[in-house]
């Protein structure tokens, strides 16, 4: 999250994970390495596999393979940002050219593969078939919601409910993910694994809106990629759902027309819009709404190191930068 102070009290966990996202790369080809390391060591604030081990944890869990297991979640986030970068014709990621352009699509094509299938050979060394169905269901789920981004690219007519199938599909499936497998392997009642998936869901959706806020009002060298790049990329997201049926008739007419096309100097047009019809708030407001179902989640487990972190996680999360 945008500098967050709660991550600071996991460094050890952190370092953990990333001593372990090396070590499962080891592979006969040396270029996979190459191409993975790009993707997995150029930044991203490990806020997967970090679920999953607190959630682990948090379910009575002391295995000493949290960090390996937590790479699954890491690993196919990765794989996913390869492929999008090669459907969107991204050229930064973190401030980074991405590895599309370094090596070519097809080649980051299929490293992104490789990094799928090491997540599902590493799943079934958890020896939990409940584990590889969760996964199996899950990786289905975010190749549905690619997919539905790609159909709806510069659909002015999305309507927030279909947004939020998206959200869901493409980025809250996986924490939830990582919450019920760390219930799993916990051996948590089923309440308490329920209670855990839907605070990942909710926390995932409320990430997203806040990350399509910042594409509007963030920093570009805080956000390592262009302001509006969204837009420009044909999402339609949900500040622009909202003011595109709530902005004055001129502004919405401006606001279609920079959606068709986006013209590289027209952000801070486009901000000013957003905000006259009130739709940042309305972001801000329903990122809320997602945070608080996330806290109210974790309600019924007893108080511990695991659930302050939970609930500090989502606090900082709507006061994210980048």
């Amino acid at each position: 999250m945008g500098a967050p102070h709660i991550l600071k009290g996991l460094e050890e966990e952190i370092a953990s994970i990333n001593r372990a996202l090396v070590a499962n790369l080891d592979t006969h080809v040396p270029f996979i390495s190459q191409v993975g390391r790009h993707i997995l060591l150029s930044g991203g604030k490990r806020i997967r596999p970090l679920l999953f081990v607190l959630a682990a944890r948090l379910c009575g869990c002391r295995s000493n393979n949290l960090a390996d297991f937590s790479t699954i979640f890491e690993y196919l986030h990765a794989a996913t940002l390869l492929h999008d970068d090669v459907v969107d014709a991204a050229t930064t990621r973190r401030g980074m050219s991405t590895a599309n352009t370094i090596w070519g699509n097809q080649a980051v094509i299929l490293v992104g593969d490789f990094l799928l299938a090491k997540a599902l050979s590493l799943a079934v060394t958890t020896e939990r078939l409940k584990v590889l169905k969760v996964l199996a269901h899950t990786t289905t789920m975010m190749a549905e919601g690619e997919i539905l981004q790609l159909l709806h690219a510069g659909n002015l007519n999305l309507t927030e409910e279909q947004y939020l199938e998206v959200v869901t599909r493409k980025t809250a499936v996986l924490m939830a993910a990582a919450c019920r497998i760390g219930a799993i392997l916990g051996s948590a009642p089923v309440a308490q694994e329920e209670a855990l998936a839907r605070f990942g869901e909710n926390l995932g959706i409320a990430f997203q809106v806040v990350d399509d806020i910042l594409d509007f009002t963030g920093d570009e060298r805080e956000l390592g990629k262009p302001v509006a790049n969204d837009l420009k990329e044909g999402r339609i997201t949900l500040p622009v759902i909202h003011a595109l049926a709530n902005a004055a008739p001129a502004d919405r007419e401006r606001l279609a027309a920079l959606a068709r096309e986006m013209e590289p100097e027209a952000g801070p047009e486009l901000q000013a819009i957003l905000r006259r019809a009130g739709s940042l708030d309305y972001a801000r407001s329903r990122a809320r709404d997602f945070t608080r179902a996330a806290q109210n989640d974790l309600a019924d487990f007893p108080p511990s190191r695991e659930k302050d972190i939970f609930l500090a996680i989502t606090a900082e999360l709507l006061e994210r930068t980048h």
